[in-house]
């Protein structure tokens, strides 16, 4: 027997408001709270990113195999650190042979030891890849990555094709929004500069906010009258473009520039990676 310790009065008010009966119910009592100024809107949106959270799937916030960056165990340990310095990740999937056969994951860090000892054998550095279904629940992966120390898994999907990766970073962003990485540790006086050299393979990283007049005196390049009446950044030129924001790793050709967007929040471009094509 579990007895009823309400009061009359509980239970009356209960009856005559009862509580939310979906999450969407939820949400729009979280959102009238909002409104009578009891939890401000950061706090909002990260408990709508919670309850969203838990109909979701690895299949959905995955980075698509196209799409995601690559280490070749048989590729020159110059091509490997150049990959490694251009991306900037901190973790890779290693394939040997065909892209879908990954054989390990390679911490960027474990590469100074191949560079100080190149004695060592790189596939002793590769650390086992995890392997999730598209259809796994973000909630569980996330219980899974915290519980086991897992900070990436790759994505199989029905037939045990390769069909992407997904991060915590990933999960977390669901819910808290774009974690910023280490384009945004750079100092005030790079950070300020829309427009910035890498001069790694002579690619440009480029801010969302940067200017269709920027683009034009830097690359050369030449965009519409109409673009440029309609548009103060190449970012929102994109997007319109594309008709939505795009995520991490997608790409769009304008005026003669590959731009490949590094990072992205659920409303703008920050940063892409921008090359000249002939």
């Amino acid at each position: 027997m579990n007895p009823d310790h309400r009061s009359l009065f509980r239970k009356i008010a209960e009856y005559l408001h009862p509580g939310p009966d979906s999450v969407a119910e939820l949400l729009q009592t979280l959102e009238e709270a909002q409104e009578k100024e009891l939890i401000d809107t950061q706090s909002l949106a990260m408990l709508g990113g919670v309850l969203k959270l838990g109909g979701m799937t690895a299949g959905d916030v995955m980075v698509a195999a196209p799409r995601m960056e690559l280490l070749d165990i048989d590729a020159p340990f110059d091509d490997l650190l150049h990959v490694v310095i251009d991306t900037a990740h901190s973790r890779f999937p290693v394939f040997e042979g065909a892209r879908d056969n990954i054989i390990g994951i390679l911490l960027a860090k474990d590469l100074l030891k191949r560079q100080r000892s190149p004695e060592i054998n790189l596939r002793a550095l590769l650390r086992p890849a995890v392997l999730v279904p598209e259809s796994k629940g973000l909630n569980d992966l996330l219980t899974d990555f915290r519980g086991k120390r897992h900070h990436l898994a790759l994505v199989v999907d029905e037939f045990g094709s390769l069909a992407g990766l997904i991060t915590i970073e990933d999960i977390l962003e669901e819910i808290v929004g774009e974690i910023e990485d280490e384009f945004d540790a750079l100092s005030h006086d790079a950070a300020s500069r829309h427009i910035v050299s890498l001069p790694e393979d002579g690619a440009y990283r480029v801010s969302g906010q940067a200017t269709l007049a920027e683009l034009s005196r830097q690359f050369d390049c030449a965009f519409s009258e109409s673009e440029q009446a309609q548009f103060d950044t190449i970012g929102g030129l994109v997007a319109h473009r594309m008709g939505y924001v795009p995520r991490k790793g997608e790409e769009h050709m304008v005026a003669g520039l590959r731009l490949v967007v590094l990072i992205a929040t659920s409303g703008a471009i920050k940063w892409f990676r921008a090359t000249r094509v002939a």
